[in-house]
């Protein structure tokens, strides 16, 4: 599959793999498994290294990492305070979940207990650590916050909307602590210390290169209008590389398998199926999305202008009118960049010319301030909030 592309995604660990790790996990003494790290996979390493590496250097507690992807990066971070552990995505998972014996577990994964994955039938303290700067209430299923005890919000916008969410529905406050977001802080260090091969080319020789990165679903970019878009930004002679989001490369694998064999003849065409890397992002000169909230870390993290083609609206909380907020990733997206109406397709080209003319970072300083908690420093500032957590339930 995809043969011009090196696929190195998820490994999930075997059941006896799982087995032996969830019997080595109790195994260890209760006073070495009080601090637990859930990864879904190496694609979630990048959200969790930073407050993961920071809180190992100011805690006195042993920290349990378990990931149900054999290839996370985090299994290979070494530190005397640090334990690794797999577990699959199935029963043995959610029957370490409902087990559990720990002080605060921290996970990028909503809707705990509202599926198979449940809460421990012990009294455990439960973080969720941002995977995204969208908000709570439109992309997510309604209650995918409901039961944790702490949130680490990306910024201002994910406190005014769980207040909402718990005056409307009653729910208990949270502890709402203003962490920031991991991702966008790894994106800006590595920009600093980026040079770019292209850049050292002679003008002539440079070619402008558009990163398409959709979401996923039946109205994404992808699912409708992904041929108009590589035809017309092909034919005007740009670079395009094609990034569609895991769940597509999952579940539509026909659909990515056919647009490699149509548009991989053009040497100026490039389909990534490995998201978990930054080197598409760094190279491209603007972003053509739709409701992915990687179109965000993109403007925020690189200060490039994106394009947002305006299909449907990703929605899967029909209720998320509930609360009259209206969402984080609908009204920036004009800040950030411009919008095009899906019966404007042919014009696509010409709007990423005058996009691509326009200077993205005028503003982007003061809108990222203004919009994301410690920019550059959300590790430390995570980190230290979560000591007071561990410290306030020892």
């Amino acid at each position: 599959m995809f043969s011009r592309v090196r696929r190195t995604g998820p490994k999930k660990p075997s059941f006896f793999r799982s087995i032996v790790d969830l019997i080595s996990f109790f195994q260890l003494p209760a006073e070495h498994r009080q601090v637990v790290f859930y990864s879904e996979g190496k694609t979630y390493w990048v959200h969790l290294e930073g407050i993961l590496r920071a809180f190992l250097d100011i805690t006195d507690n042993t920290v349990c990492y378990i990931t149900s992807d054999c290839n996370d990066p985090g299994l290979q971070l070494q530190h005397p305070k640090l334990r690794h552990f797999r577990t699959d995505e199935a029963g043995i998972r959610n029957w370490l979940f409902e087990n559990i014996d720990t002080r605060v577990m921290v996970m990028t994964m909503p809707d705990l207990h509202q599926y198979q994955v449940k809460r421990s039938k012990h009294k455990v303290h439960y973080v969720y650590l941002q995977h995204s700067l969208v908000s709570f209430h439109m992309v997510y299923r309604g209650g995918a916050f409901d039961y944790f005890d702490s949130i680490f919000c990306a910024g201002p916008h994910h406190i005014r909307e769980t207040r909402a969410l718990e005056a409307y529905y009653q729910l208990p406050r949270k502890n709402l602590v203003e962490h920031g977001y991991g991702r966008l802080d790894s994106i800006i260090e590595n920009r600093k210390s980026k040079v770019s091969t292209r850049d050292e080319l002679p003008a002539e020789k440079q070619q402008t290169k558009i990163l398409i990165a959709p979401s996923w679903g039946d109205d994404s970019i992808s699912n409708t209008v992904i041929d108009d878009i590589l035809v017309g930004l092909l034919g005007a002679g740009y670079a395009v590389i094609f990034r569609p989001h895991p769940q597509t490369v999952k579940f539509c694998a026909g659909l990515i398998e056919a647009l490699d064999r149509k548009f991989s003849v053009d040497s100026a065409f490039t389909l990534e199926v490995d998201v978990s890397g930054e080197e598409s992002l760094h190279q491209s000169d603007l972003m053509i999305s739709d409701w992915s909230g990687a179109a965000l870390d993109y403007a925020f993290g690189l200060e490039k202008p994106v394009l947002f083609v305006d299909v449907p609206r990703k929605i899967n909380n029909p209720n998320y009118s509930d609360i009259s907020i209206e969402p984080f990733e609908v009204g920036i997206r004009e800040r950030i960049g411009a919008v095009l109406p899906l019966d404007e397709m042919a014009v696509l080209p010409a709007v990423v010319k005058k996009l691509l003319q326009r200077a993205s970072s005028d503003r982007i300083d003061e809108i990222r301030t203004e919009n994301v908690f410690n920019v550059e420093t959300s590790a430390q500032a995570g980190a230290n909030a979560l000591k007071l957590i561990v410290e306030a339930n020892d």
